[in-house]
């Protein structure tokens, strides 16, 4: 196949009479060195208090902050799914519940799973504006990595494309896509090159003491800007277009991004909420 990247690889690991797919042992490393990195950056973020110097964040919050972070992203997840196949789930509707059918989808996943944790955080008291600024990194450190194991899997794949870096699977697989050995857009790296750029930017600005008070507004840039890169590659995806040339994708990051911005003027301008107030 000429001017395309032709992939040709065997997807799933074999070890003896066990089979397991790469994608899912290198997105399990990437959550994992993303958890370290959050428990590294918040050992170094003070937390609120009378205390000089004062002491990082406890690491004892994080294991509470997952149990509001994971099934928030899988109800976010699915209702983002629902949303884009909202035909067929009015349909069968007991598909919604069904864990076995369908999929989770990243444009209410990742807001779900923030506000997931700010519930946990409050309730067990964990200083959930520190938090918030000790993850912006790292969680856009898992999306672009997570992002990129879609390259072992074909999943993500975009529309056809005759461009040069446009990339096409061969061998049996099984392929995480439809038609995988058609040249497509490689929509997967698109969104995971943004996503990294976003992180390169936020991690200037964090450097440069932007987001010096901590208040948990880091973390609603970094989904802002994710979401914004995550909307320009969707212009490349193969789902069917709603409104004009937008997809059903592109009004879900319009709500996120519209919600993260208004929580960035509560916060800035208007001042911000109680719940999010530092005592130092």
């Amino acid at each position: 196949m000429t001017g395309v990247i032709t992939l040709d690889f065997d997807p799933i690991l074999r070890l003896g009479e066990s089979e397991i797919r790469a994608a899912t042992v290198l997105l399990a490393l990437v959550l994992l060195a993303g958890l370290l990195v959050a428990a590294r950056i918040g050992h170094l973020t003070p937390q609120p208090g009378p205390y000089v110097p004062a002491p990082g964040l406890a690491l004892g919050d994080l294991p509470f902050l997952a149990l509001g972070i994971v099934p928030g992203a899988v109800i976010g997840g699915r209702l983002d799914a629902v949303l884009l196949h909202l035909d067929y789930y009015l349909a069968h509707p007991s598909a919604i519940v069904d864990p076995a059918q369908g999929s989770l989808g990243l444009a209410l996943a990742v807001p779900g799973g923030v506000l997931g944790g700010i519930i946990i955080g409050r309730l067990v008291g964990a200083p959930v504006d520190r938090w918030m600024h000790a993850a912006a990194l790292p969680m856009l450190f898992v999306l672009a990595g997570g992002k990129l194991t879609g390259l072992l899997s074909a999943e993500g794949q975009g529309l056809p494309s005759d461009l040069p870096w446009a990339t096409a699977y061969s061998g049996p697989g099984p392929w995480q896509s439809l038609a995988p050995g058609v040249a497509s857009h490689p929509a997967q790296v698109y969104e995971a090159i943004l996503t990294t750029i976003v992180l390169t930017v936020l991690g200037w600005l964090l450097v440069s003491g932007v987001f010096a008070r901590r208040d948990g507004s880091a973390l609603l840039v970094a989904v802002i800007g994710w979401a914004a890169g995550r909307a320009l590659v969707a212009f490349t995806w193969r789902d069917a277009e709603v409104l004009g040339p937008l997809r059903t994708e592109h009004l879900l990051l319009a709500v996120v991004i519209g919600g993260c911005v208004g929580g960035l003027a509560r916060l800035r301008i208007g001042g911000r909420p109680a719940r999010f107030r530092l005592r130092a």
